[in-house]
C-alpha cells in the first residue's frame, strides 16, 4: 500500500507546489463523494445482475454483458482510489473494502495489483523499473524493440494495429497474474486473497453456467471479459503511452519525473466518470493521495505553476491521446518492419 504523500520536501520546486495545493484545502477527504459514488456503483453492479437472471438463456446475455463490463471497470477505478488511500486515511479499512471489491467483486488480486501499481508510481515510464513498460507482448521503446524476441518481436512489427485487439486479453491476463501472485511468499494475507478469488469466479462462473447454456456461457465469458480488458486498458493508455522513456541515465526530481511522462485528457464530466478522473494523470502522479473530485480543481494550479516553473504540461483531446500512443508504437516497430 502507498504511503501517503507528506508536504515534506521533495525537491523545491515540488514542495512549493505542495503548499498551494495544500492551502487549497485539495488533500482533505471526501467521505461523502465515496460514500455516494460506492453505493451507485454497487447498485449498478447487483442491478445488472439482476438483470442477467431476469433475461435467461438468451443470445440477449450478449447485450447484458456490456453494461456489466462497464461496472467492472468502475469498480476496478474504485479499488485504485482505495489503494492510494484517497478513501480513507488509514490502511485497514482500504484494505478491507479494496479486498471485498477487487478480489471478491471482480476477480482482480488487492495485494499484487497495489504493489505493481505502486512501483509504476514510484518510476513512471522508466524502463528498467516500471511494470507497465516492461516488454512483454508490447514492446515501449526502440532500444526494447531491438531485444525482442520470439512473439514480442513479432508483435511488435504491428503493434499499434494489434494494441486494441490485445486488450481483449487484458482482463484474463490480470486475473491470471492475480491467482500467480499467491505463489509468491512476499504476497501479504494470502489466505484471505486466495479465499476471496476462488470465491469470486466459484459464483461468477457458477451463476453464468447454472443460467446459460455452454454455448451462450462461453459467448458471454468472452464478451464480457473481453470489453472489460479493453475498457480498462483503454483508461490507462492515454496517461503514459507515448510520452519519453526513462532510463537509468536520466536524472529527474520528483516533480518533472511525474510531470514529464504523464499525459492528461481534456474533458468535460462525461470523461471524468468515464476514465475514472485519471485523466487528470499529471496531478493524480503528483498527489496520488489526492482524492480523485479533487483532481479537477488542481489541474488548473499544476497547469499554471508548470508553466511558471518552464515545465512541459501536456494535456489533450481522448481521441488524440489514442493517436499519440499509437504512433509512438508504430515508430518503435519501424526498424523491425525494414
Amino acid at each position: 500500500m502507498a504511503e501517503p504523500v507528506t508536504l515534506e520536501a521533495r525537491g523545491s520546486d515540488f514542495a512549493r507546489l505542495a503548499r498551494k495545493i495544500n492551502d487549497a484545502g485539495l488533500l482533505n477527504r471526501r467521505p461523502v463523494y465515496y460514500a455516494v459514488r460506492l453505493s451507485l456503483v454497487l447498485a449498478a453492479y447487483a442491478g445488472c445482475w439482476a438483470l442477467f437472471w431476469w433475461v435467461g438463456d438468451s443470445w440477449l446475455q450478449v447485450l447484458v454483458a456490456v453494461p456489466l463490463a462497464v461496472i467492472f471497470a468502475q469498480i476496478g477505478f474504485l479499488a485504485h482510489d482505495l489503494g492510494h488511500r484517497q478513501v480513507f486515511r488509514t490502511r485497514r479499512p482500504s484494505d478491507v473494502v479494496g479486498l471485498l471489491i477487487g478480489n471478491l467483486g471482480v476477480g482482480l488480486g488487492w495485494g499484487w495489483w497495489n504493489t505493481k501499481h505502486n512501483r509504476h508510481h514510484a518510476n513512471p515510464n522508466h524502463e528498467d523499473h516500471d511494470p507497465d513498460v516492461s516488454p512483454a507482448v508490447i514492446v515501449w521503446s526502440t532500444e526494447q524493440a531491438a531485444r525482442s524476441q520470439g512473439l514480442p518481436r513479432f508483435v511488435a512489427r504491428w503493434q499499434a494495429f494489434l494494441f486494441f485487439p490485445l486488450l481483449t486479453l487484458e482482463a484474463w491476463h490480470l486475473h491470471i497474474a492475480s491467482f500467480r501472485a499467491l505463489a509468491d511468499p512476499t504476497t501479504k494475507r494470502r489466505p484471505v486473497e486466495g479465499a476471496l478469488l476462488v470465491a469470486h469466479f466459484a459464483l461468477y462462473l457458477g451463476a453464468i453456467f447454472a443460467v446459460l447454456s455452454p454455448g451462450k456461457a462461453l459467448v458471454f465469458l468472452l464478451v464480457h471479459q473481453g470489453l472489460f480488458g479493453v475498457y480498462l486498458g483503454s483508461t490507462f493508455a492515454p496517461n503514459h503511452k507515448g510520452m519519453p522513456i526513462l532510463t537509468k541515465d536520466d536524472k529527474l526530481d520528483f516533480l518533472r519525473k511525474q510531470v514529464l511522462t504523464s499525459r492528461n485528457v481534456r474533458g468535460g464530466l462525461f470523461t471524468d466518470v468515464l476514465l475514472g478522473q485519471l485523466n487528470y494523470q499529471i496531478e493524480h502522479h503528483l498527489f496520488p493521495n489526492m482524492p480523485a473530485p479533487n483532481l479537477r480543481h488542481a489541474q488548473p494550479i499544476v497547469q499554471q505553476y508548470c508553466e511558471e516553473i518552464g515545465v512541459s504540461y501536456l494535456e489533450t483531446g481522448l481521441i488524440d491521446s489514442y493517436g499519440q500512443a499509437l504512433r509512438h508504437l508504430h515508430e518503435v516497430g519501424a526498424a523491425l518492419r525494414t
